[in-house]
């Protein structure tokens, strides 16, 4: 769970600086990424101050990712003139963080626990929690990795090494971090997506991002402060990607303290969807999460990505 204050892109999808991602029937993406901008999630994180520490070592946030192309067996992706002509009429009649076809908990009888991690980036945090990925890789526990265009952008080299580690999927977090709606409905104080063009720029940039340094693409989407309409998750459906909610917030958008989430992610059970961050290096999700993991695995409970 996560918050943020982003800026909305242009009507015609591109934002200043932002690098251009052109789909046609099949979707073909550029190479190229300059700079993204700012985020948020269901409990409010700290205010957007100054960014936190705790990034790539030696990472640039100007560096340029190149982005590669989709697998072959992915269907075509609607183009935006497509997508604003199909839904920018329909008028939504939910806003919250479990819209109608949101996955918010594994289907049942799944026999593991899916832990979720946020990377937000931005002022409110574009740090990365060495820690927290060590205790996982330690005890060969995977999790799904929402990451954000900004963060992206501030951590290239970790997030390619990311991509490389079976142990993680990625999952996109959106490009400016915004609420995803279609008539700028506001979350936590943050302004969302204004309507269904909006709503296509926040989810594809960053869907070309994530496809460059993966090689496919996302399967997952959770925008910022984890809300959205209904029009807004028929969007990302006919985008060919699946909204993410949460059944558990496990550190409250990173704001409580390492008892709070070794009590809240541990009560998480089999088929529970877990939602804590990743980019928030100083707080108390690593060893609140290392604590939670160590009760649940001695309790016989697995772990699994995102079904």
């Amino acid at each position: 769970m996560e918050p943020n204050a982003p800026r909305h892109l242009s009507q015609d999808g591109k934002g200043p600086g932002r690098r251009t991602v052109l789909l046609a029937a099949v979707l073909t993406l550029s190479a190229a990424v300059p700079d993204l901008q700012p985020h948020s999630k269901h409990v409010p994180e700290a205010q957007e101050t100054a960014p936190e520490s705790g990034g790539d070592p030696g990472d640039d946030a100007s560096a340029v990712i190149s982005v590669g192309s989709h697998d072959a067996s992915t269907p075509p992706v609607p183009p935006r003139t497509q997508i604003v002509d199909t839904f920018g009429k329909r008028q939504a009649r939910y806003w919250g963080v479990e819209a109608p076809g949101v996955l918010t908990r594994l289907p049942p009888g799944s026999p593991g626990i899916a832990l979720t991690f946020d990377f937000c980036g931005g002022p409110g945090g574009s740090g990365y929690d060495q820690a927290l990925l060590d205790a996982l890789r330690q005890r060969h526990v995977p999790a799904t990795l929402f990451l954000n265009s900004r963060w992206i952008t501030a951590n290239p080299t970790t997030a390619r090494q990311l991509a490389a580690d079976p142990l993680f999927e990625l999952a996109n977090h959106g490009t400016s971090h915004k609420p995803l709606s279609t008539t700028g409905s506001t979350a936590y104080g943050i302004p969302g997506t204004r309507n269904a063009g909006e709503v296509y720029d926040e989810i594809m940039p960053n869907d070309g991002d994530m496809a460059g340094i993966s090689g496919k693409r996302p399967r997952y989407f959770r925008p910022g402060t984890a809300y959205m309409d209904d029009v807004a998750a028929d969007i990302l459906s006919a985008l060919g990607v699946r909204p993410a909610g949460f059944s558990i917030n496990g550190d409250g958008g990173a704001t409580y303290p390492t008892a709070v989430v070794a009590k809240e992610v541990g009560k998480a059970r089999p088929g529970d969807v877990v939602i804590c961050h990743g980019n928030h290096p100083g707080g108390g999700t690593a060893e609140g999460v290392r604590q939670a993991v160590d009760k649940l695995l001695a309790a016989g409970i697995s772990f699994s990505h995102l079904p």
